[in-house]
């Protein structure tokens, strides 16, 4: 009581280093877990004053703090929506791999957990600032993503994306990629 452990609810660490108000390094994922815990306690609770600190002085007025954990709040939001906007247009394939087999890659309607009326194909999918790929499902007909149907385009849906790579021996339109061990 009369003590702001904010950052400890989104990572966890409620020992006494981590019994503190400063969610300056947090990431977007621990910024919308706050979201969430101060969300729940606004539909819970009814408040009963404003702890003088680091979020609010001694007149209850907002600080400069609060503002860009706010900002930083709504940038979280913002990348969350982006990046499920992402999983809709290139779905995560599904996968496993076993010592005696390899690595087997494959689309399907649910695959990633994206329900869709296509199964698309593996491919690599590289995001500029990451290191390395992941397998994503790539749809094969109609206009690219966000793309209005217009005779304007290939007809190859989302294969001709610039940060796509085909799987070595894999046939370029199978819906799965054995690759061996």
């Amino acid at each position: 009581a009369g003590r702001d452990a904010t950052r400890a609810f989104a990572t966890g660490d409620f020992t006494p280093a981590g019994l503190v108000d400063d969610v300056s390094a947090l990431s977007p994922a621990e910024m919308l877990a706050i979201r969430s815990w101060l969300s729940f306690y606004g539909d819970n609770y009814d408040p009963v004053g404003k702890l003088v600190g680091r979020f609010y002085d001694e007149n209850g007025a907002p600080t400069e703090a609060l503002r860009q954990a706010e900002a930083a709040i709504e940038e979280a939001v913002k990348f969350q929506a982006e990046s499920e906007q992402r999983k809709q247009q290139f779905p995560p394939c599904n996968s496993e791999w076993s010592s005696a087999k390899g690595s087997r890659f494959w689309c399907s309607r649910q695959s990633g957990g994206v329900n869709r009326d296509w199964a698309g194909v593996p491919r690599k999918l590289y995001r500029p600032g990451s290191r390395g790929s992941h397998c994503v499902c790539v749809r094969t007909t109609g206009p690219p993503w966000g793309e209005p149907d217009s005779t304007e385009h290939s007809g190859r849906g989302d294969l001709d994306n610039p940060q796509l790579e085909e799987y070595d021996g894999c046939h370029p339109l199978a819906e799965q990629c054995v690759l061996k061990v």
